[in-house]
């Protein structure tokens, strides 16, 4: 019998490192080709992998709640096929593959995961890092010499996002530590010096201060956060702290889009089997706008101003675990309203669903988020980092308003609403 070594796929370009939430077959089980074997969580979106191939699991190689470098060997399915690949005794490793190994379409096959072998880390280290790991340590002005230092918890001692950010809240005192390993090696000054300048001098950007301790009595309930609120507040505090929020507001007058929408939405629901809400139509008018304003349909990269070419739009969903979503409508601007409506519609019930992939939540270049849906007709909504502005649209409400007119001004029941 053969044997299949399943790999943790790609997920995205951004995406480095998956969470195991939970195996779906044990091993022993039998697996069907395109059959689930384990869900998977990342920085983005929750999704679930399938088994490219047919067989019996045999070993799986990490447990729940370990992070997963993307291109790691997760398991082993024994198949029928008459080609083999080596199973890894214990843990996954960036040895050689065998001779012979079956060739999966579409499958990160043993060529693809060399690239994360040592040999294919950095010249002047001797272990591999995440582009994740590196990013951080670039922003943190961490070097190499000194992210050499932290002991991994990952696969083979492998230093996860989750090991530099801790070696980050420490960074202080384990300042002395690092001198004190480093002192037999030759050039060992330099590291030191460079592990000790941010205790030494204020880095450019203020860290929040420590967060004040909080009493509970007798009573009080406990909940600890989810995975996905997590990850959401910790995306928040970092928008506010990558760029200062000033947040206008202007009221329109939606009267005719009201008054149009009402009119066809029967028709509509019949002829295309979909309903209209306002939110594609909403997204159709920012589409246009951004066609007239390219300059906030940008990132900001240091001092370079990214101007984007595609126009994609993130719709920020609300769960009904009460967490929030933002799947990403690709090319807007190249859809028309029926297009628009079936994309809203779909992206917005299979976030419900948790059907979601990973690329359906990135690449956004601007999003909407709708604070009327909880009856406020205005809010101070917060960037989605990298992008550089995001529009809020508040409740529609009945008041009354001045219309002016070619008779004079007059007073009339218009629908009204607040865009942030």
């Amino acid at each position: 019998m053969a044997q299949y070594q399943l790999v943790l796929p790609k997920m995205g370009e951004s995406v480095a490192e998956a969470t195991i939430i939970k195996w779906v077959k044990k091993p022993g089980d039998m697996i069907q080709v395109d059959e689930s074997v384990l869900e998977i969580a990342t920085d983005k979106v929750d999704s679930e992998v399938p088994s490219p191939v047919a067989g019996k699991l045999v070993q799986v190689l990490f447990n729940e709640d370990d992070v997963v470098q993307v291109g790691a060997v997760i398991a082993v399915i024994e198949t029928d096929v008459n080609a083999s690949v080596e199973a890894p005794a214990a843990a996954p490793a960036p040895a050689a593959p065998a001779s012979k190994e079956e060739t999966i379409p579409g499958i990160p096959q043993v060529e693809e995961r060399q690239s994360t072998s040592p040999a294919a880390a950095d010249k002047s280290s001797t272990k591999f890092y995440s582009p994740l790991v590196k990013s951080i340590a670039a922003e943190e002005g961490i070097a190499l010499s000194e992210l050499d230092v932290i002991n991994g918890s990952g696969s083979e001692g492998r230093v996860t996002k989750q090991d530099i950010l801790e070696y980050i809240k420490t960074r202080g005192t384990a300042a002395p530590a690092a001198t004190s390993q480093g002192s037999s090696a030759p050039n060992s000054s330099q590291p030191v010096a460079q592990a000790a300048a941010p205790a030494a001098s204020p880095a450019p950007a203020a860290k929040p201060a420590a967060a004040p301790s909080v009493s509970v009595s007798g009573g009080d309930e406990i909940i600890e956060m989810d995975r996905m609120r997590k990850l959401i507040a910790d995306h928040m505090v970092m928008s506010k702290h990558t760029s200062p929020h000033v947040t206008s507001f202007v009221e329109a007058d939606v009267t005719n889009l009201v008054q149009w929408r009402d009119r066809v939405k029967k028709t509509f629901e019949k002829r295309e089997g979909e309903k209209i809400t306002f939110t594609p139509i909403f997204i159709e008018a920012v589409s246009k706008a951004i066609k007239d304003m390219p300059m906030i349909n940008v990132s900001v990269n240091g001092t370079q101003i990214i101007k984007r070419r595609d126009i994609n739009i993130g719709m920020a969903t609300a769960l009904p675990s009460g967490n929030l979503i933002v799947p990403v409508i690709k090319n807007a601007d190249q859809l028309n309203m029926v297009g628009l409506t079936h994309s809203v519609n779909d992206l917005a019930n299979r976030a419900r669903n948790n059907k979601l992939q990973p690329d359906e939540v990135q690449g956004g270049t601007f999003t909407l988020t709708n604070v009327g849906s909880f009856g406020n007709v205005m809010g101070t909504p917060i960037i989605n980092q990298p992008q550089v502005a995001i529009l809020a649209v508040g409740a529609i409400k009945k008041k009354p308003a001045v219309i002016e007119t070619e008779f004079g001004d007059m007073i009339g029941i218009r629908h009204m609403m607040f865009l942030s």
